[in-house]
């Protein structure tokens, strides 16, 4: 099935949001998309996008990711616009934090221990709140517009 243009749009533009933020926070990161995350005898997921934030450094100039030795991404984001992400479909991978846009609404999950619990990010403080206002922004402008007045609206806090 082709992903909506809804979906598209908004996966690039939670990606640039983090990618804003990482900036303005002066981190490094890598970020990829796609990537199809898959173990053996455990079926594969592909987030819509991925951020390695902490483990940045492992992953620099690999051209494939190993799951059973490399570490996974700090940040996998989700768009769900016309389909069900669980969760817990990242619990093999242990993917410290999951982004999952569902019904123009940002849920955050953070691995604590076994399981995941819905909270805020550990990245970007106040990222629920901002991503809202970007979401609400982007139906009527560009998301260009959008990423300018939020690189804005950082420099100015």
């Amino acid at each position: 099935m082709t992903p909506l243009t809804e979906h598209g749009r908004d996966a690039s533009l939670l990606a640039d949001i983090a990618k804003v933020f990482l900036d303005h926070l002066n981190r490094i990161y890598e970020s990829f998309t796609p990537i199809t995350m898959s173990l053996p005898e455990i079926s594969g997921i592909e987030p819509d996008f991925c951020f390695y934030i902490e483990n940045c450094r492992a992953v620099v100039g690999k051209k494939r990711i190993n799951w059973e030795s490399d570490p996974p991404p700090d940040l996998a984001i989700e768009i769900d616009v016309t389909s069900y992400t669980d969760v817990n479909d990242f619990l093999p991978y242990r993917v410290p934090e999951v982004w999952i846009l569902k019904s123009n609404r940002l849920l955050i999950y953070r691995l604590q221990e076994e399981s995941y619990v819905l909270t805020e990010s550990s990245y970007f403080p106040n990222v629920r709140e901002i991503v809202q206002q970007c979401l609400q922004m982007a139906n009527e402008q560009t998301t260009s517009e959008v990423i300018r007045w939020l690189k804005n609206f950082l420099r100015e806090q």
